[in-house]
């Protein structure tokens, strides 16, 4: 008979399916409680999420059950648009804060998920001071990350960082990592191979089977191509080429392609007044919506855009929800910059890759895909085969959820 076990859950930027951010950690935490476990999920106050309560912050604490999951959230108000300063701060108070609730709450098993890797302290913690099961998902590799986009310069906050990833990965009992490249990262620190498990973002497929009404920005006509991107824009997603492509498309008089972003970030202002300027209006720019609203989206949609910057370390080094969402909805993907999910979409034969840092070769595979429909088809019927078989929501919360019983 198997065992229940209770989870403590943290998870600071938690969001449930009302938010408009990814919903992995609502997902898993779902999937524990269909196998009779308990979940205190333990989270702050994250942009564009929303966590289900509503009540008012008593002593900057509240708790309250979602769809049942117990949530405990901190009154720490977190925007990727806050400075580095800022968001050091709330970093160190949730960890803080977590740290208290790992010696008073009632658990079985710690759990934790990055980023930030500060997320991981409270484990740290309960591993060496309750002897409490300590599991800890890294989602991003930090600082390798930060190092390689210029983020972070300083030598000495550098070598803290490493000291913390070194001391969380050290600490836990077992780790997930949600690439190829997060799983070589984790082992490169000494830990053995039989204690990591690579358990990537997954396709929400319940969502995307019954998409709701679909629709299309009033900019685009019923005829266009529309390329869609949803996510943060930021200095890590590199969209200044998406603009660079627009003015190839512009050049080449291809005002039936459309390319659509949704989402916000601390570089979405420049980048609107740069497509103003430019008066670039194959450009169209929609706020976040919901995971329910954007499955009509991909539904009207002839392409996802996988856009990244072009760090290396990004190659094999991130899970992005976004890719998973678009073959989820049977989109093919065009891809910008190479790595796993590169090599993914060349084996599957579902969608395209371009080389990084190239709007003609971009601009040029979106005239091909707008001229040759019929490919899109084939290729979009190939990403929902792949997410039906390889990377469905349920397939993998059950490897989660067998992974942390077997810490227990």
């Amino acid at each position: 008979m198997a065992i229940s076990m209770q989870v403590l859950y943290f998870h600071q930027h938690f969001n449930s399916p009302k938010g408009v951010v990814g919903i992995r950690s609502y997902q898993m935490a779902k999937a524990l409680i269909r196998k009779g476990h308990s979940v205190k999920i333990v989270c702050g106050s994250y942009d564009g999420g929303v966590t289900g309560l509503t009540d008012p912050f008593i002593n900057g604490c509240r708790r309250g059950m979602v769809n049942g999951i117990e949530v405990i959230e901190f009154d720490l108000p977190y925007s990727n648009n806050d400075s580095f300063f800022k968001r050091t701060l709330l970093f160190l108070k949730f960890s803080l804060r977590s740290i208290k609730l790992a010696f008073t709450e009632r658990y079985d098993l710690l759990f934790a998920t990055s980023t930030p890797l500060t997320a991981g302290i409270p484990g740290i913690f309960a591993h060496w001071l309750r002897n409490k099961p300590f599991v800890f998902e890294v989602r991003d590799l930090w600082p390798e990350l930060p190092k390689a986009m210029g983020v972070i310069r300083s030598p000495i906050i550098l070598r803290l960082m490493s000291f913390l990833e070194w001391l969380t990965y050290y600490s836990a009992d077992k780790l997930i990592g949600l690439s190829p490249g997060i799983v070589d990262g984790i082992a490169k620190r000494g830990v053995p191979c039989e204690r990591i498990a690579l358990i990537p973002n997954g396709c929400d497929l319940e969502i995307f089977d019954t998409p709701s009404e679909p629709w299309r920005p009033k900019e685009v006509d019923s005829g266009d191509l529309m390329a869609v991107f949803t996510g943060a824009h930021g200095v890590a997603n590199g969209l200044d080429v998406v603009l660079d492509t627009a003015l190839e498309l512009k050049r080449h008089k291809r005002n039936d392609i459309k390319l659509v972003l949704i989402g916000k970030g601390k570089l979405k202002d420049s980048l609107k007044s740069r497509a103003q300027v430019e008066q670039l209006d194959n450009v169209i720019f929609h706020d976040p919506v919901s995971k329910e609203k954007l499955s009509g989206l991909l539904a009207a949609a002839d392409l996802g855009m996988q856009i990244l910057a072009n760090v290396p370390a990004f190659y094999y080094g991130t899970s992005p929800n976004k890719f998973f969402d678009y073959i989820a909805a049977g989109l093919p993907v065009l891809n910008n910059y190479p790595g796993w999910l590169a090599e993914i979409i060349v084996k599957f034969q579902c969608g395209y890759v371009v080389p990084p840092d190239n709007p003609a070769a971009f601009a040029a595979t979106l005239i091909q895909a707008a001229d040759h429909r019929s490919e899109l088809v084939l290729m979009g019927q190939h990403a929902r085969e792949l997410a039906r078989l390889e990377y469905s929501r349920d397939l993998l919360a059950d490897r989660f959820v067998a992974w942390l019983e077997g810490a227990y």
